[in-house]
């Protein structure tokens, strides 16, 4: 019988592990070029070079340079989902409090990785008709999550989840000021006006704040 051949060991990893670091060390090549320079000014060679890599490898990862910005995007995406929802749970059952602790915990991750701001709110935005459909995927996502925070309400879902969206939207946009320099406020009093809003915009839809 014959063995089939055991991919071979090098320094302690064997094959699909070092291809992961490969992968890993694109991944953050990536989000040092595109979070700076931006997207349309690093090319593969640029990203490969930057990771220390041939290009050969960079092909082994992904199809192409769109598919790695789609992953360091949903990465951060990751990030942020998690810091919100772990914040939001342990902020009791007020919706005000629910509230700033989410904005609070969103705007710390974007302030604290501005690549990771820029890649997520600048540059995935009208790359290719696929990554806009991913992007109002996303957008979708984090209403029905804000949404759903609210107790029983009798406000109709898809007005509230409407209601959601703008204060959604205003939310990216003052980030987006924020992050070009626009506007500078100190975390705190950034998360107080929007806070204001969404549980203003929450009163104003019918929705109580028990």
């Amino acid at each position: 019988m014959v063995k089939s051949p055991v991919a071979r060991r090098y320094g302690g990893q064997d094959a699909e592990q070092r291809q992961g670091e490969r992968r890993e060390r694109l991944m953050a090549a990536a989000l040092d070029l595109f979070g700076t320079q931006g997207y349309a000014a690093s090319s593969v060679k640029h990203v490969c070079d930057h990771a220390g890599l041939t290009q050969r490898y960079f092909y082994e990862s992904f199809t192409d340079r769109e598919q790695l910005l789609r992953a360091v995007a949903d990465e951060t995406v990751d990030l942020l989902r998690t810091a919100v929802a772990d914040a939001v749970s342990a902020a009791g059952p007020d919706i005000g409090d629910r509230i700033r602790a989410g904005l609070t915990a969103l705007v710390d991750v974007l302030t604290g990785d501005t690549r990771r701001a820029r890649v997520i709110l600048i540059e995935t935005v009208g790359v290719s008709a696929a990554l806009e459909a991913r992007r109002r995927e996303v957008m979708h996502e984090f209403v029905r999550y804000i949404a759903s925070l609210v107790p029983g309400t009798a406000v109709p879902r898809h007005r509230l989840e409407t209601g959601v969206m703008v204060l959604v939207g205003g939310v990216v946009e003052v980030m987006v000021d924020h992050l070009l320099g626009y506007r500078s406020m100190a975390t705190g009093e950034l998360v107080e006006v929007m806070s204001a809003l969404f549980v203003g915009g929450y009163r104003a839809l019918g929705v109580s704040r028990g």
